[in-house]
């Protein structure tokens, strides 16, 4: 990494051979690489790099984004806020509250976010005197576990705060609201500063000196001005209010189909298709990693996706299974066998899979392993592009118990249907390999081996609402919808914080239904019957996120 001055900043240019692991800045997060090649290695003493150079930031560093105080706040805007913490309460699984003042007035009423009184933790006392000049940050999904942590009383440089204008309630008051989004983008975190630290320093000064008689007396002028200060950003309301016209959906066919209402349709006979746009009022599971099923395309059963426990005990049972000698080193891939050096003293074999009589690089080579731990096989495919565990029989090489899954590709565990699948042995590869350019694809690896490939799929019900009536729809999609392969979010941290923002767009938690987005689908009806009794349901299709949602 070279490092120039370029405008008058500093700047790093890469070249080739250039490769790099990024991480979360934010105190407390995961520590979990970004990386930018498919192999690398990181080491437990990296990680307390890591954390080190997360502390040092956070006192040292100042994330570029423009500085403000409350009292300079206007809607629809992104800054970083210097401040003291003085209360926190968990809203629900996906928000966490917290309570900060820096000494200045916002200028506009706040959203004072409902808790129950016992959830909201600090000094109750202190909490009631500096009612009007504390804010309500509500920070979402990666930021809740350092939140959580956080001690009253410390100071807080919050990164990327977004202030959001919010319609007026039942009373005809508008007022501002403060949220952290999940995910780091510009810079997005919680930073914990010392006492030391400079402008903390500056902070204590100016909060010791406020006088919270003066605040006290602000509750009953700032009704008075309500009306003269929101005149002014009457520009920002209308095209608040126009966003909230527009979806937050796109309509990937059939574009002549007409809306039709909600009512109409629970009115209508089944099998039928509709153009529909209605507002998302819940959505089940909650915890959207629940919502991630295998499927099989065959005979359309539906299974959970079986947790690491499941496959690490099929493959400390498979160690029992002596490697077979006579099955190494074949005409299309060679062997390597050791013993471990413990107590147990298993024994491993690799078998990598040749290709013209040679073996390949490592991020194009399939490899099988025999007696190998779950750690070892994870480390295995950081490595190489395909891992497929095995034992060995009398003749062959085969796979293990189709509860396992007989692919690993990068972080994902690719499963076979037991009812659908004839597994082969293992030699039916060396046809793939025989190939002028073997690709290696899951769909052909598994097709070879007689294998009926599960596919990851979402599977959620969203109950849409439009004015005239409320019907459930599920969404079954393999990727088009959220525009993420279900096949990587559970082990792809930076996916399920894309997710969970995005449905935080489209259910946005603790708001009202006037304020909901609007959603265009298409969805289908169907009949289900079976002996005891017939149901319509319902199926959304054809429909994906717009682009600028997340």
């Amino acid at each position: 990494l070279q490092i120039r001055e370029y405008n008058g900043q500093m700047q790093g240019i890469t070249s080739a051979g250039f490769a790099s692991l990024t991480f979360d800045g934010t105190v407390g997060a995961r520590v979990v690489p970004r990386t930018s090649s498919k192999v690398y290695t990181f080491m437990d003493e990296e990680q307390k790099r890591i954390e080190e150079l997360r502390i040092w930031a956070a006192s040292n560093l100042s994330i570029s984004g423009p500085a403000a105080k409350l009292s300079d706040v206007q809607p629809m805007l992104f800054f970083d806020l210097t401040c003291q913490l003085i209360g926190k309460a968990k809203v629900d699984g996906s928000s966490f509250l917290l309570k900060v003042w820096d000494g200045t007035k916002c200028p506009y009423p706040t959203w004072k976010v409902p808790v129950e009184a016992r959830d909201l933790e600090g000094e109750k006392v202190l909490l009631h005197q500096l009612r009007n000049l504390t804010v309500d940050v509500l920070v979402y999904d990666n930021h809740v576990q350092l939140a959580k942590s956080l001690k009253i009383g410390s100071f807080l440089r919050i990164y990327s705060i977004h202030t959001k204008q919010a319609s007026a309630d039942s009373e005809g008051v508008s007022h501002i609201e403060f949220h952290l989004h999940g995910g780091t983008c510009y810079g997005r975190g919680i930073g914990v500063l010392p006492e030391s630290n400079s402008d903390i320093k500056e902070l204590k000064a100016f909060l010791e000196s406020v006088d919270l008689a003066d605040s006290q007396s602000m509750e009953s002028m700032s009704s008075l001005e309500l009306d003269g200060t929101f005149h002014s950003v009457t520009d920002i309301e209308s095209h608040l209010q126009r966003c909230q016209q527009l979806s937050v959906t796109v309509l990937t066919d059939h574009q002549d189909l007409s809306n039709t209402e909600l009512k109409t349709i629970l009115n209508s006979t089944a099998p039928q298709q509709y153009r529909i746009r209605a507002k998302l009022r819940t959505y089940k599971p909650q915890k959207l990693y629940q919502s991630i099923k295998l499927h099989c395309s065959k005979c359309n059963s539906l299974q959970e996706v079986p947790d690491g426990d499941e496959f690490d005990f099929i493959l400390r049972s498979s160690v029992v299974t002596t490697p077979n000698p006579e099955l190494h080193n074949t005409s299309w891939y060679d062997s390597v066998m050791w013993t471990t050096q413990d107590q147990k003293q298993r024994k491993i074999t690799i078998h990598f899979v040749k290709h013209d009589e040679m073996l390949q690089q490592p991020e194009d080579t399939l490899l099988m392993i025999e007696g190998g731990t779950l750690k070892e096989v994870w480390k295995l495919t950081k490595r190489f592009k395909c891992v497929i565990p095995v034992r060995s029989t009398e003749d062959d090489l085969e796979l293990l118990d189709l509860s396992a899954p007989f692919l690993l590709q990068g972080n994902i565990k690719y499963y076979g249907c037991k009812q659908c699948s004839t597994p082969k042995p293992i030699t039916s590869l060396s046809s793939i390999a025989a190939e002028q350019q073997p690709s290696w694809e899951p769909t052909e690896i598994a097709q070879a081996l007689g294998i009926e490939l599960l596919q990851y799929v979402f599977i959620m019900r969203f109950t849409l609402v439009d004015g005239t009536g409320a019907l459930n729809a599920y969404l079954f999609d393999y990727e088009k919808f959220f525009q993420i392969p279900a096949s990587e979010i559970l082990t792809n941290n930076f996916l399920q914080q894309k997710m969970q923002m995005t449905m935080n767009t489209l259910c946005p938690p603790g708001r009202k239904l006037d304020d909901l987005p609007w959603l265009e689908c298409f969805i289908k009806s169907y009949n289900v019957r079976d002996e005891m009794k017939h149901q319509v349901c319902y199926q959304i299709f054809d429909t994906t996120i717009a682009e600028d949602v997340v």
